[in-house]
């Protein structure tokens, strides 16, 4: 069945990636992200190759926009099947060097604006019966590091966050948590802090596609209504 799949952070890495594996599987993907231009082209060269893709610009730590970007998606379609809360940042370093205007950026997109796609999203759902939610948390759910410790605490509530609303939801809401190990994304560009930026070249040595993280997540959207795939761990292997 094609689905009506709304996909944050698309204009690159995960986001990107995983727009291109589910127009080609079949499903009509909605791309919001703050680059216009970067979603023009990969809309562009989903319809080429026969998929089907609707762009909207979209700043994930502004919740009106949020409920706008899922309101128009409904209107146009005519419902809202899943939404995949891929966007995210990431610029680590360590807690002494005091860049607090990073941590805010932190929680304003991987916290803030999951709860407001999921706030945007839920009555949608609701009214229809049926929905799936997905989240992209981390690896750093999991695990903290040194220079990890905002990011990591925003990966871990985006996890908590995603859990408690799997248990509250009725069966006929499904919810999945992806959380990918190191993947070939622009997330790392964002590191302003030397010595952090220093470790995550080294870190990020082994990595794997983005095209790994959408190949799982359209594996947790194609599943029957009866299977809610609840949580995938996806990770190069020579990361441990």
């Amino acid at each position: 069945m094609s689905k009506i799949v709304l996909i944050t952070g698309a204009s690159s890495g995960i986001g990107a990636a995983t727009a291109r594996r589910l127009a080609a599987g079949g499903h009509t993907v909605v791309l919001g992200a703050r680059r216009e231009d970067r979603l023009a082209e990969i809309a562009k060269a989903i319809e080429a190759d026969g998929g089907t893709a609707d762009v909207r610009r979209l700043d994930v730590s502004d919740r009106r926009n949020v409920t706008a970007f899922v309101d128009e998606a409904a209107d146009r379609h005519g419902r809202v099947d899943v939404l995949v809360a891929n966007a995210g940042v990431m610029p680590l370093s360590r807690l002494d060097a005091l860049l607090v205007d990073e941590w805010e950026r932190m929680i304003d997109v991987n916290v803030r604006g999951l709860l407001y796609g999921i706030a945007a999203a839920l009555p949608h759902f609701k009214r229809q019966g049926f929905g799936h939610f997905v989240t992209v948390a981390s690896i750093g759910a999991h695990q903290v590091v040194p220079t990890s410790a905002v990011y990591s605490g925003t990966k871990y509530a985006a996890w908590a966050i995603t859990e408690g609303l799997r248990q509250e939801m009725d069966p006929s809401i499904r919810v999945t948590t992806i959380s990918p190990g190191v993947v070939e994304s622009e997330l790392a560009d964002s590191i302003t802090d030397p010595g952090a930026r220093e470790m995550m070249r080294a870190y990020r040595a082994n990595s794997i596609s983005p095209d790994s993280i959408g190949d799982a997540i359209a594996y947790a959207v194609g599943q029957p209504p009866d299977v809610d795939v609840n949580e995938i761990i996806i990770r190069p292997a020579r990361q441990r």
